[in-house]
Order: C-alpha cells, then sequence, then structure tokens
C-alpha cells in the first residue's frame, strides 16, 4: 500500500526550528514530526517532489549528484514579507543559490514543476504564518523578532516525507564543500 503523502526536498534552518515547530503545533499537531532531523523550519528547494514509488535508487542518486555539486551557501533571514494567498514568510538574502539549486533539481525532475506549477515566479522562502484574524504581518513580525535576524549556512539537503501523523526525513544528503 502506497502512503497517502507526498515527499520534499527541502533545506532546513535550524535556526527558526523552535518558532516553525510551535506555529505547526498551533495549526496541525498532524504534520509535527517526531524525527529530530525533520526540518519544519526551511527553504524548500521542490516541492512537490516523486511519489513513494518513484523514489528508486536512480533518483536518489541523481538528488545525491546535484547536492554534492551544490556549494554550501551562506544567507541570512530577517526581510518578512506576505504572498498574496496569505503566507508570511521570511526572505532569504541572498535567494540566487536557493534559486539555482530548485532550477537544477527542476532540470533534471521536469515532472515536478515547483509547486505544481501553481505560482509563476518561484520565490525562496521559509514560511512562518498565515494571515488569519488573529495574524498579522506586523504580529508574525514581532514573534519572530528574538530569532532574527538569522544568520544561517545551508548545509544539506532533505527528502522529507509529508502524510498526517508520519512526517520524516527519509534521506539527506550534505551539500558541496
Amino acid at each position: 500500500m502506497v502512503p497517502h503523502g507526498h515527499s520534499v526536498l527541502q533545506v532546513p534552518v535550524p535556526q527558526l526550528e523552535p518558532y516553525v515547530r510551535t506555529r505547526h503545533e498551533h495549526y496541525d499537531q498532524a504534520y509535527v514530526s517526531d524525527d529530530p532531523d525533520f526540518g519544519h523550519a526551511h527553504v524548500t528547494a521542490l516541492a512537490p517532489f516523486l511519489p513513494a514509488e518513484s523514489l528508486t535508487p536512480a533518483t536518489l542518486a541523481a538528488v545525491a549528484e546535484i547536492a554534492s555539486e551544490t556549494r554550501s551557501f551562506e544567507f541570512t533571514l530577517q526581510r518578512i514579507d506576505t504572498f498574496p494567498n496569505g503566507i508570511v514568510h521570511l526572505l532569504p538574502d541572498p535567494a540566487t543559490s536557493f534559486a539555482s539549486l530548485t532550477r537544477r533539481l527542476w532540470a533534471a525532475f521536469p515532472e515536478c514543476p515547483p509547486y505544481a506549477g501553481e505560482f509563476g515566479d518561484v520565490v525562496p522562502h521559509l514560511t512562518l504564518d498565515a494571515l488569519s484574524g488573529d495574524v498579522t504581518e506586523a504580529s508574525t513580525a514581532r514573534a519572530v523578532g528574538p530569532w532574527l535576524p538569522a544568520r544561517c549556512r545551508a548545509e544539506q539537503l532533505q527528502l522529507a516525507w509529508y502524510e498526517p501523523g508520519a512526517c520524516r526525513v527519509l534521506q539527506t544528503w550534505p551539500l558541496g564543500g
């Protein structure tokens, strides 16, 4: 039986994990992972990725090759923005390395357009919250303020599995040195 979930290639951001995990606990406990390596706080590299049955050794080797050819890189998270759909997020500075990683993964897996092709311009970001009657961009900025600016280093690429009650890391690859 194939699990009812989906895979995501993501770059974990441990500096923001306490804040983002707390927001996940608030909104949807089913997507809070018990896996200590799972990056609730992450910048998505490619999602949705392949279904479980397509995660073959050849597929994983192709991802491993892209990860090894991608140099680890530094970035800062400080600027908050909101997408038209109400998702409040942080923008990595610079964003070019994330954008390049997404382009390379998409070129290797053209059947997996970023965000299923829903958005014309893919903007690297770390999701913080969603606008609601109680949540504004300003309230989110105040809440996440103690963690900012977050000076980060992208060091690994995770293949994460998202499924209610079963979110976990399937595989991790170090980024090249």
